[in-house]
């Protein structure tokens, strides 16, 4: 393979965010990165992989504060499992740090003063939304309303999920706070701006260079095409972060620190050494530096930090890998049918991480496209890729070399004239068929069964070795998917030659032992069985950035030091290699069952359950027709009232408001909140609603409400549920708690 070697690359990852587990959207863009680090090594680049968690904002604030600890005590809670998870699932850094780190507030204030010393940081004073009923400012993603852009409903306040618009919250329609439920209020604050509008300049020439996918380009294209607008990187207190020097009571906005991060882990890495530090980032560096990330972060990553970085007198990324959002069977990851999935419960499931890490790999080409994780298929092409084809063909050979051969392998090698046996005729149903000096032959041929058909083995050896530079290529472009597909082909052309050649018909036939000379059967058997291990050699090769466990395995059972990407030419030969241990073993479909079951929410009660309040007693038989609609009926759009009732019958409802002085998620149930309410007079309520779907817990302290406050108490595995509270929904899972207008008190009855 011809390239730049040794190439020096920084190769970082998105940051997860520290405020709860890893799942398996979360692992396609690390196990990405991982991939392409070890294919790297394995050419003989020098590659630093660092990362971290981005550990700063106000939602870990308030997660922290619920959680009734520090926020570093949380974020070190989380960062440790997720360390975990990537550890188990093989995608190793050389260094994993935090944003909250003192490396960080260093670089962070470092950028900082270099952008203001070049006047690119500017004061401006603007009006921001506070929350009247939490008493505080709210960033951008704690605020909703309807897109200005594309007229999408329940949008958060700096971009749209539907067309990808960036904005600011003033400029939403209809917004509200996801705390508190309340319309925000609009309070005057000086705060920081980055002036991007000045770099777009030098953000477009870095963009014309850098080696970024067409089509992210093209995204990124378009909002240069509108104009850059200055990017506002201060937050007012309260706010877990930085606090911006010479600004009291300002911080730097979370997305301005996590990308230094990058920086952070670095530095933490190289101790602290900022000259070696200067040798990744400076200006005048040579090494590449290299961000996998996902498409929902490509304006941060392709227009904030470049601008940054140049502003800084820094250098720009080389490149950025993006990759697209993951789906389960086709669908959004789904709680309720098990496909969202944590990291943690597929392994608990004791599926291998290796297999999520193929199937991924042949996924992942060089675009942006969405991947699809087909349960179903992923049983299907794990346990036939590498167990039927791959695995097949080490457990096919090793058992004739270790018990016939003493474990060694054959001295003869493909380019030896000693691999031509046989090219002379062979018995075929009584009759002479000649076998040309190439070794080329009919499979249609139905052979005697003392004479399998020759192949020029040195031609099958040079196939393989040569299909290295062609993977390698596809690797380099991160088209993993087109690099297994090119192994792959190649497993099953060394399934064909195994099949073709039965040792095992040999094995029943041969006359001599392995010291009887060449040319018997004996001699035959033990070449057979010596290349199609060489093949297996380079089959592991080609899989160990994907599978690097698994090889390590095989190299073990071959007796060879760690494969390198220089190890395509030249086969063992005289090798003595060790016993034969299965090496994989197929996926059992109970397996999947399981890792579904346990990724299910629990919707425990028996009786039919909406979305949008807490579960309603079972009437019995003889009970009185309700005068409500049942649950979920009735609801929708165009549908009709049904039956009427009298106002005697309404009067029998007792409604009352209530203000929710605590809300908290249900261990084992994610659709349900449990609320504690405050009913006035009635005293205090626990509540079991099936709400959390649309809100987050914290949002919901202090908000006032409508309870049935006369409803039966209903026993849960949870708790005791002593009412519903109300809310309204078209039926699709999505419910909108009712709220009743300023001046309702606790307790008060709704008429």
């Amino acid at each position: 393979m011809t390239q730049r070697s040794p190439r020096k690359i920084l190769v970082t990852h998105a940051l997860p965010y520290a405020n709860g587990p890893l799942h398996l959207g979360h692992l396609v863009g690390y196990i990405q990165a991982d991939i392409w680090v070890r294919f790297q090594r394995m050419c003989g680049n020098d590659v630093t992989f660092v990362a971290g968690e981005d550990a700063h904002g106000t939602a870990i604030m308030l997660a922290a504060e619920k959680a009734g600890v520090t926020p570093e005590a949380f974020i070190a809670k989380i960062k440790q499992s997720h360390e975990q998870d990537f550890r188990d699932f093989g995608v190793i850094h050389d260094h994993y740090h935090s944003t909250h780190s003192e490396e960080n507030r260093v670089l962070s204030e470092r950028i900082y003063t270099a952008l203001d010393k070049a006047q690119y940081i500017v004061k401006k004073d603007i009006e921001q939304a506070y929350d009247p009923l939490k008493g505080m400012f709210l960033p951008d993603r704690y605020i909703k309303g309807v897109c200005p852009n594309c007229g999408t409903a329940d949008q958060y306040g700096d971009n749209c999920e539907n067309c990808g618009a960036t904005y600011s919250p003033r400029e939403l329609k209809n917004p509200f706070s996801v705390l508190s439920g309340a319309a925000p209020e609009w309070k005057p604050s000086e705060h920081y701006f980055f002036a991007l509008s000045k770099l777009q300049p030098a953000v477009e020439q870095w963009l014309a260079n850098a080696d970024i996918h067409s089509s992210v380009k093209a995204k990124l294209r378009e909002w240069t095409s509108a104009g850059l607008k200055d990017w506002d990187i201060s937050r007012d207190a309260p706010y877990f972060g930085f606090e911006i020097p010479n600004a009291p009571g300002k911080y730097f906005y979370v997305w301005l620190d996590a990308p230094i991060g990058y920086f952070a882990s670095l530095l933490s890495y190289l101790k602290g050494d900022a000259a070696k530090l200067d040798e990744f980032i400076g200006a005048d560096s040579n090494a590449e530096m290299w961000h996998f990330i996902g498409k929902d972060i490509v304006n941060f990553h392709g227009l904030f930090w470049p601008a940054m970085l140049h502003g800084a007198g820094l250098r720009e990324p080389t490149g950025l890998a993006v990759n697209g959002y993951l789906t389960v069977d086709g669908a959004k990851m789904s709680k309720s049918r098990g496909t969202f999935i944590k990291a943690r419960t597929y392994l608990d499931a004791g599926l291998n991480p290796e297999y999520l890490r193929y199937y991924f790999a042949a996924k992942l080409g060089a675009g942006v496209d969405d991947i699809d994780l087909n349960l179903e298929d992923f049983v299907a092409r794990v346990n036939s890729d590498l167990v039927g084809k791959y695995v097949n063909i080490a457990s096919r050979c090793a058992s004739f070399i270790e018990k016939r051969f003493g474990g060694k392998l054959s001295n003869r090698g493909p380019e030896n004239s000693e691999f031509a046996w046989f090219k002379k005729s062979v018995l075929v149903e009584s009759r002479t068929v000649p076998i040309s000096s190439s070794g080329n032959f009919s499979p249609g041929i139905v052979l005697h069964a003392d004479a399998n058909p020759p192949v020029d083995e040195a031609a099958l050896m040079r196939e393989f070795s040569s299909a290295g530079q062609r993977i390698a290529g596809l690797y380099t472009a991160r088209d993993f998917s087109g690099a297994l597909r090119e192994v792959m082909t190649l497993a099953d052309k060394a399934n064909q030659y195994v099949d073709y050649q039965k040792p095992w018909e040999l094995a029943k036939k041969s006359l001599n032992n392995a010291s009887s000379g060449r040319g018997t059967i004996e001699n035959r058997l033990w070449d057979i069985t010596s290349v199609g291990l060489n093949l297996f050699r380079l089959l592991t090769l080609y899989l160990k950035p994907v599978l690097p466990e698994l090889a390590r395995e095989a190299e073990s059972f071959l007796n060879i030091l760690p494969l390198t990407w220089s190890d395509v030419n030249g086969p063992l030969l005289d090798h003595s290699i060790n016993s034969y241990k299965p090496l994989a073993t197929r996926i059992d479909p109970l397996q999947i069952k399981a890792m579904t079951e346990a990724s299910k929410e629990d919707l425990a009660p028996a009786a039919k359950v909406t979305a949008t309040s807490s579960p309603s007693p079972v009437a019995p038989t003889s009970a009185k027709k309700s005068p409500l609609p049942p649950a979920g009926e009735g609801q929708g759009e165009g549908a009709s009232a049904g039956a009427t009732i009298s106002i005697d019958d309404f009067a029998k409802i007792e409604l009352r408001i209530a203000r929710i002085d605590n809300a908290e998620s249900v261990e084992g149930a994610d659709k349900l909140l449990k609320l504690t309410l405050d009913v006035g007079e009635l005293g205090k309520r626990t509540v079991f609603a099936g709400i959390k779907s649309q809100y987050a817990a914290e949002a919901l302290i202090g908000r006032l409400t409508v309870v049935v406050a006369n409803l039966a108490p209903r026993k849960m595995r949870f708790g005791l549920s002593e009412g519903m509270v109300l809310a309204a929904s078209h039926g699709d899972g999505k419910p909108f708690l009712l709220a009743p207008d300023a001046g309702a008190e606790p307790g008060m009855r709704v008429k």
